[in-house]
């Protein structure tokens, strides 16, 4: 169950950091309170996992499912650019998240 609850906290940081982008510097309303929705959910979701889960491996996957997350809606909606140095340190985040996940509790 931790590792599911990790899982949903990590995608909804992903969409409160998009919201967040969307809000203009919270100046609108709509993806202002997305942004503190989904954040507070997801914070909530990650101390739920961390009951179970390491700190290191609970915060390092959710971070890692969140940046990864962003770079790639920042691609695919926003239209940020892809550069092989965007792509190679976004592997090298994967790597990461999936060398914690093989390293910790299962």
């Amino acid at each position: 169950m931790a590792w599911i609850c990790l899982f949903i906290a990590g995608i909804l940081e992903v969409i409160w950091a998009f919201a967040m982008k969307k809000s203009l510097g919270f100046t609108l309303i709509t993806p202002t309170i997305i942004t503190i929705v989904t954040m507070i959910a997801s914070f909530g979701l990650l101390s739920v996992a961390m009951k179970t889960l390491p700190l290191g491996t609970a915060y390092t996957i959710w971070t890692g499912i969140g940046a990864i997350g962003a770079f790639i809606l920042g691609i695919a909606v926003l239209g940020e650019s892809v550069t092989l140095t965007r792509i190679i340190a976004a592997l090298l985040i994967i790597s990461g998240i999936i060398t914690m996940k093989l390293a910790g509790p299962h």
